[in-house]
């Protein structure tokens, strides 16, 4: 990793967890020139700031595909990252319309502006406090309870079972994901899957770990949503994959 690049992450108050994944902090990005960004199964806020002071927020579509980073000299990067949840109750919208790619929100959303990513400590209390005022009197107990198994699983869960354990018809819950992220829970699954794989493969263990049905279809799988073999993330050559360089396990 770049000596010049400093990351952060925070995670969030208990009683955003539902909402909100975690926040993160990237500075001198304009040093990194070559990265890839690869799917990471969260929804994802940004804000950042160009070496010439110019200032943008946005909102990232679900990653389904490694893709080289936007040439774009970024000098400070404060993002928000949440969980699906979000999109209904905190955000008010869907990303179905934007798989792979974003959206540029007002510079002011949220009452943000360029001098809050001067402190990311700052910028985390006042993110959290614009989301606690913004957290519904209640939420349907059966989407609360998808997630939870998802994410307690690795996306290792089938429909059916799902489906049986809350009590919500299959078709319906394939709806809500197209409807809200614009893939099937099939998808998303294979995403969360290949997320938990990559603290495996940086500890250099490049043998399925997780439920793949073996070696060849965990290649394919990581290769799929990296764009290169476990050996070859495992390597990072010139720290290419920031993702998977600043990975943390839950």
């Amino acid at each position: 990793m770049s000596n010049d690049l400093v990351y952060r992450f925070i995670r969030p108050d208990q009683s955003l967890t539902d909402f909100v994944y975690g926040y993160s902090s990237l500075q001198n990005l304009a040093t990194f020139t070559e990265g890839v960004i690869i799917p990471n199964g969260r929804i994802d806020l940004l804000f950042y700031k160009t070496i010439n002071d110019q200032f943008q927020i946005i909102l990232m579509g679900l990653e389904t595909k490694p893709k080289p980073m936007p040439k774009r000299e970024i000098s400070v990067f404060f993002s928000i990252s949440f969980n699906p949840l979000a999109l209904e109750y905190i955000l008010n919208q869907s990303i179905a319309e934007f798989i792979d790619s974003g959206k540029e929100l007002p510079d002011n959303f949220w009452d943000f502006s360029v001098d809050d990513l001067n402190d990311f400590d700052a910028f985390c209390k006042k993110a959290s406090q614009k989301i606690i005022s913004l957290l519904p009197d209640e939420i349907d107990e059966r989407k609360r309870q998808l997630f939870e198994l998802i994410f307690a699983t690795d996306g290792e869960i089938s429909v059916k079972e799902l489906s049986e354990k809350i009590f919500w018809n299959e078709r319906q819950i394939n709806r809500y994901f197209n409807k809200q992220l614009g893939i099937s829970l099939k998808t998303y699954c294979k995403i969360l899957r290949f997320q938990a794989s990559l603290h495996h493969i940086k500890d250099g263990k490049l043998f399925p770990q997780l439920n793949f049905t073996d070696q060849s279809h965990f290649i394919k799988e990581i290769k799929k949503l990296s764009g290169v073999s476990p050996k070859e993330l495992f390597k990072n050559q010139n720290d290419r994959f920031l993702q998977f360089l600043v990975y943390h396990t839950k």
